[in-house]
């Protein structure tokens, strides 16, 4: 936590580019820089210039230039990080990015830790723990819908929703905490009715976020979408259509999926995760069952699930159809299931507009023939209702933010029990401190324990 020294860091990917970008941050940045740097006009302090400027010249090192390079300057407060900030950019070989690491490192100053860059500025107070962590997570989204959520939360998203609610705790909790020093005189400072309604718009609130967790959680890793059906349904090849590629083997052979495959794609800005599973039927061989038990724990965690039927079971099994159906349902309680009925390119056109007819619910397509895919990428993105990114709505992505959520959650629960019971106010006020405390934590109100922190940022890259 101790930032009196300066750090130095390559903030650009490792490997070679045209440019790399070299950052310092601490008190002694601008003077460290300026000893070893000779501007292009002779004569030029970097001491002496203005803040968000940039200047051009070389590194240059016991006589030597090492390269000629742009300084950009960002003085404190106002930088990225609260301190003094600048940024060298040189040319990309690693070479030259190595000399002038090691040559400022000789000097008087560090190699930053991971995320250290962002600790500084979330411990200066430009910006709060949740907006910090969010940094992380701008730098590793890999598409549309994870961007969104990244940019929202840098924003301040989730800050903002419990801001002004945490205040009014906060008000609701000094009136409690002095109805103790008149305990012997029975007054009450706190209009209960109002607490009442607090209580009710923090659960309302707390109870959205934490039910958005498990959307935002699939939008920023991906949605997983299981596969499944009997063998030879053509599910591999389904897969192989869906990515335009032959990732999985099709066989004429039941059970050649054995273990699960996957693979990504982004449909309209969200990142899908297909997975193949082992062919669903009763079967002596030892491997296969394995299989065939992983593809229903793949289903339990999966967001969508695809049941892939031959459409002409549909029409002359019905029966065994619907049996089918009821067993992955039983197997499968409160799961979002599409059924695709396959291999539509088989069937005569009078049964085509049979099952089109009488069976709403099922989505027809070829997969060897890619008919209908397009069809199921439109579903697949109507299901997840993708919608939910546009309005504004803060969504969770933060294992660590749903579990201090669902904490306070239940503290403040335990605060409306309290008023119900009649408790005494002492009682009442502990757990609003430790509603206010859960709260606190996600946005770095209250005092983070240290291994907190460094478990937060140890997840960040060198150089941000």
């Amino acid at each position: 936590m101790i930032q009196q020294d300066t750090i130095i860091a390559v903030s650009t990917p490792a490997g070679v580019g045209a440019i790399a970008n070299i950052r310092l941050s601490g008190d002694k940045a601008i003077a460290l820089v300026n000893e070893n740097f000779q501007s292009v006009r002779k004569g030029k302090s970097l001491l002496h210039q203005k803040s968000h400027t940039i200047h051009l010249g070389h590194i240059v090192a016991n006589g030597n230039v090492i390269d000629e390079v742009l300084v950009s300057l960002f003085k404190g407060p106002n930088s990225y990080t609260g301190e003094d900030v600048v940024e060298i950019s040189c040319h990309g070989s690693h070479y030259i990015q190595e000399k002038i690491l090691q040559h400022f490192l000789q000097q008087d100053c560090r190699l930053a830790d991971h995320g250290e860059f962002t600790l500084r500025a979330f411990l200066n107070g430009k910006m709060d723990l949740s907006q910090a962590e969010a940094v992380a997570d701008l730098i590793a989204s890999n598409s549309e819908a994870s961007h969104q959520i990244a940019m929202q939360q840098m924003r301040g998203g989730i800050s903002n929703e419990l801001k002004d609610l945490r205040l009014q705790l906060l008000d609701f909790a000094a009136l409690i905490e002095l109805e103790l020093d008149f305990s012997g005189e029975d007054v009450e400072f706190a209009d209960r009715t109002k607490f009442y309604d607090l209580i009710e718009r923090i659960s309302a609130v707390l109870k959205r976020l934490i039910d958005s967790f498990a959307f935002g959680n699939a939008m920023k890793n991906g949605i997983p979408v299981a596969i499944i059906g009997e063998p030879n349904v053509g599910k591999s090849t389904l897969l192989n259509a869906l990515l335009n590629e032959e990732k999985a083997i099709v066989s004429d052979i039941a059970g050649t999926t054995r273990d699960a495959i996957e693979d990504e794609i982004v449909l309209n800005g969200v990142v899908f995760r297909f997975i193949d599973t082992a062919g669903l039927r009763t079967t002596s061989d030892v491997i296969e069952n394995i299989g065939i038990q992983k593809a229903y724990e793949k289903a339990q965690k999966a967001q969508l699930v695809i049941f892939l039927i031959e459409s002409k079971r549909i029409i002359d099994s019905p029966e065994d159809y619907k049996a089918q159906l009821q067993n992955i349902e039983e197997k499968l309680p409160e799961k979002n299931i599409l059924i695709i009925a396959n291999k539509v390119d088989q069937l005569s056109e009078i049964d085509q507009k049979f099952l089109k007819g009488n069976h709403e619910e099922v989505l027809l397509l070829s997969a060897k023939e890619k008919l209908g895919i397009d069809t199921l990428e439109k579903e697949l993105i109507s299901l997840i209702n993708a919608g939910e990114l546009s309005n504004n709505e803060t969504v969770v992505t933060n294992s660590r933010h749903f579990e201090s959520l669902s904490n306070a959650f239940t503290s403040i629960q335990d605060v409306k029990n309290g008023l119900d019971l009649g408790i005494a106010s002492d009682l009442v006020a502990i757990d609003i401190r430790e509603c206010l405390r859960h709260l606190g934590n996600i946005t770095g109100e209250y005092d983070v324990d240290k291994d907190i922190l460094g478990h937060i940022f140890s997840n960040f890259c060198i150089g941000k």
